[in-house]
């Protein structure tokens, strides 16, 4: 399950990179070979950044190689950085909790907004605090999950 949760994810902000690698150079190539620029371009890649973004923050998360201070952590024994463990997880289930929420209330109260560049409304483009934060909230259950079976093996002192 984590890994085929970890692909999907991988594939999303790939293709979100992808994305904005493209917007990008054909916005550059036009502009600059036919002095003819794209107007929505620039909001395309924005917002395939912010879903990228959404995307690559869940993943950071689920494999554990985000940014992270780990010298306090490394002093202490290995139980209770179990522990520590178990509450950060708790701490990033909620976070994707509020992040869904307050996403969905701003996408409500400001979706029907038509973006300036591309003519579309703004749900399409909020959506991705939504969806980050299931994505999130996922992959928080996900190392949970993880947590009680490796947590077993410890209370028996193995």
């Amino acid at each position: 399950m984590k890994r085929l949760y970890k692909n999907f994810l991988a594939i999303l902000t790939g293709s979100s990179l992808l994305i904005i690698f493209g917007v990008i150079l054909v916005s550059s190539l036009s502009r600059y070979l036919f002095n003819s620029p794209i107007q929505w371009s620039e909001e395309v890649a924005k917002y395939a950044m912010i879903y990228g973004t959404m995307f690559g923050m869940a993943l950071c998360y689920l494999e554990g190689i985000h940014i992270r201070f780990t010298f306090l952590e490394d002093m202490v024994s290995a139980k209770i950085r179990y522990v520590l463990h178990f509450i950060s997880d708790l701490v990033a289930l909620i976070s994707g909790g509020v992040l869904t929420y307050s996403g969905y209330l701003f996408m409500m109260k400001r979706g029907a907004i038509e973006a300036p560049g591309t003519g579309i409304q703004m749900y399409y483009f909020q959506v991705a605090m939504v969806i980050g934060g299931a994505c999130l909230i996922i992959a928080a259950a996900i190392r949970l999950a993880d947590y009680y079976s490796q947590f077993k093996p410890l209370q028996k002192g193995q």
